[in-house]
This record gives C-alpha cells, structure tokens and sequence, in this order.
C-alpha cells in the first residue's frame, strides 16, 4: 500500500502511484494494440473519478448516476475539466487491477471506452470498502 501523502501536495502525473499506474499501463498496452495514442493521466480527471469511487463506496451503489443525481459530464465539469468529449467505466468487487480490466474488457460498451481513440486523457478512482472502480476519459476542448 502507497504511503499517505499530506493533503494538497500535487503529485507529479507521472509519478502515478500503485493501482492507478498499473491501470494506465492496462489501458495503454490495449490502446496500442488497437493503434490508439496512449493515454495520459490527468489530475482533475483523476479528482473527478476518486469522488464517483468514494460516492459509489459511500451508498454502496455501481452506478454513472451520482447519489445527488449527477451524470458524468456533470462531475467532469464540476471538477474542472472543460471536455469536449468524456466517457466513463465504473466498476465494483474486483480487488486488482488486471482483474477490473479483465472485466471492462470482455463487457463491449467498456472495452468501446478504453479503445477510443478520440480520448486523450484519463483519471482513475478507487474506493472502498468494495473496491468501487471509476475510470473517466476525456478530451479538452
């Protein structure tokens, strides 16, 4: 397990740590695959998608809705992300890495958001207990 860092030290995007690295590397081994641009983690992104995680763990409900009824786009916005294209994948019960993208990859409507080429950017939630799994992609405007 990472060490905790004090609350408002921006961590560099690519010293990504732990689960988050490893589904970037995930994410970017299929996009090359697929001949997409590998993606790049995006801090504001990754904020957006620790709060679904954390709101998802909190009520203990997988879902794209918000308990207060936000959509994606609106928790992109929210967190500060001026999108012109967004997507998300959120997950739940999977306690690594490898075996959440094991499962966004064999379900087609994930697997279509991890191969988009149109994405450019992506930030990754988790949050327990349950390991709830958020992934939100995105593309500036």
């Amino acid at each position: 397990s990472a060490a905790p860092t004090a609350a408002g030290t921006p961590k560099p995007a690519a010293a990504a740590s732990g689960v988050t690295a490893e589904i970037l590397r995930l994410v970017n081994a299929q996009r090359g695959q697929a001949g997409c641009q590998p993606l790049t983690l995006n801090s504001t992104l990754t904020k957006a998608a620790q709060a679904h995680s954390a709101d998802m763990a909190a009520h203990k409900n997988m879902s794209h809705t918000g308990s207060d009824g936000s959509s994606p786009g609106d928790r992109i916005t929210r967190a500060g992300y001026t999108w012109s294209t967004y997507g998300e994948n959120v997950a739940y019960g999977y306690s690594t890495a490898q075996q959440v993208m094991d499962g966004w990859m064999s379900s087609p409507g994930h697997r279509a958001n991890i191969l988009n080429c149109g994405f450019k950017e992506i930030g990754v939630g988790l949050a327990q207990p349950g390991s709830y799994w958020t992934q939100d992609f995105g593309t500036a405007r």
